[in-house]
């Protein structure tokens, strides 16, 4: 019956079926089949409820929330006017400004596509107009903005550990290092790529002097707010005066203050319009989130996750080998698959068997995050290919060839946290 299951899950989803009814159905399946099994109709929908019982998954609509205000906000480009001030002249400078500014803004959205929609539409036309090649600028934004579901506060993490059960605080203060690790490596590649190819340096002092003529002090005035949001949210996570779901609230109430006394690029009439649309977003993937959570329990009735660690600790010896097979099997579906259900769904049944290896379910977390983050600019479905590609006319096939070498330095990085545990556990 358990291969049955699976099978109608992948046919389903083959077949671009919503993904909600991917778990839906084969989570009723069994009892039709049988009506003398556990998982009856009733605890389908008590498993339903049960799974959004939770006050940690309140955050994602509230980080949604936030990131969009801020968005609304021009946050994005004072954090890249910061940047390109300090760094702007070097060698690559502008594109690792880039990946630094996602790197930021992913510690405020908490989501890749929400980070690539906001840094990308204002950061692509300025490397194109500084000289930069179009197709390699959009490739550059789409893997940076994988760092929006790495580095904290990440709703992917929240989700995570919701369904795993495992302290979702803990995993925010595991993805800082190696969500630096890898923004380290993309700037490496940009470092190499304008080396060899060059860079148009008149245009680049040019707009550099620009900035120069604003001065010091005023560039980090204008940014200073929104240098402070990522401080705030993950100081009072980490100091331990809130709890993620209750930084997600006050990061929201900061953002409407920042955009309305500061900015000024915001009216408090917007404001209902951008509470429709964190409800809008995040309805499907309430769905998704309720019928995975009973998705799961089914599974596990199933004994799915004892079946699988049984048959992966049988046929592996080797903790070396299982840590490649995951992330093999990971950036797979992070390809295939969405990011959401690839963690409620493979998440809680693969982490028994690296537990049985000795593998941390924090650090293993981690190891999951970050391949699914690689599957966001990855083909056929990569969201993050769809999300920057309009934003220059291309087609997104087109841009994952450019980001290519972009990502072979993310595996690189992968490779480097999945054999490295410490550097997940290092402040834990």
């Amino acid at each position: 019956m358990l291969g049955i299951v699976f099978i109608l899950f992948f046919v389903l989803i083959f077949l671009g079926v919503p993904l909600a009814a991917c778990t839906a159905l084969p989570s009723i399946l069994p009892y039709v089949a049988d009506n003398t099994f556990t998982g009856n109709y009733q605890f389908v929908l008590r498993a339903v409820v049960s799974a959004l019982d939770s006050t940690s998954l309140i955050a994602i609509p509230l980080f949604m929330l936030s990131g969009s205000i801020m968005a609304r906000g021009g946050i994005s480009r004072r954090l890249f006017d910061v940047f390109a001030y300090f760094i702007g002249e070097v060698t690559a400078g502008i594109p690792c400004a880039v990946v630094v500014t996602c790197l930021f803004y992913g510690a405020i959205s908490g989501s890749g596509p929400a980070t690539v929609a906001a840094v990308g539409a204002m950061c692509i036309p300025i490397l194109t107009k500084l000289g930069y090649d179009k197709i390699f600028s959009t490739a550059l934004v789409a893997t940076a903005g994988g760092l929006g579901v790495i580095i904290p506060p990440s709703i992917p993490f929240i989700v995570y550990g919701v369904a795993c059960g495992v302290s979702v605080g803990d995993l925010f203060i595991a993805g800082i290092v190696p969500g630096i690790l890898v923004a380290f490596v993309l700037m490496l590649y940009a470092y190499l790529y304008c080396k060899r190819r060059g860079e148009d340096k008149e245009k680049i002092r040019a707009n550099h002097q620009e900035l120069k003529k604003k001065g010091c002090l005023r560039v980090l005035k204008e940014g200073f707010w929104a240098l402070l949001t990522p401080v705030i949210i993950l100081g009072g996570i980490y100091s331990g005066i809130v709890t993620p779901t209750e930084a997600a609230c006050v990061s929201i109430f900061y953002a409407i203050f920042v955009c309305l006394a500061f900015y000024k690029s915001m009216k408090l009439k917007e404001l209902p319009a951008f509470l429709a649309g964190a409800v809008k977003s995040y309805a499907p993937m309430c769905l998704l989130l309720g019928f995975g959570g009973a998705f799961g329990k089914i599974l596990h009735l199933l004994h799915a996750p004892e079946i699988i660690s049984d048959y992966l600790t049988s046929t592996i010896d080797s903790k070396v080998l299982f840590l490649l097979l995951i992330n093999v099997v990971f950036l797979f579906l992070g390809m295939v698959g969405e990011t959401t259900s690839g963690i409620i769904i493979m998440g809680p049944v693969i982490l028994t068997a690296a537990q049985s290896f000795g593998v941390s379910p924090i650090h293993f977390g981690v190891i999951l995050i970050i391949n699914l983050a690689i599957g966001l600019v990855s083909p056929p479905i990569g969201v993050n290919l769809f999300v920057a590609a309009p934003l220059v006319g291309e087609s997104p096939m087109r841009i994952a060839k450019a980001a290519v070498p972009f990502m072979l330095f993310f595996l690189a990085a992968l490779l480097i946290v999945t054999f490295v545990p410490q550097l997940s556990l290092l402040f834990l």
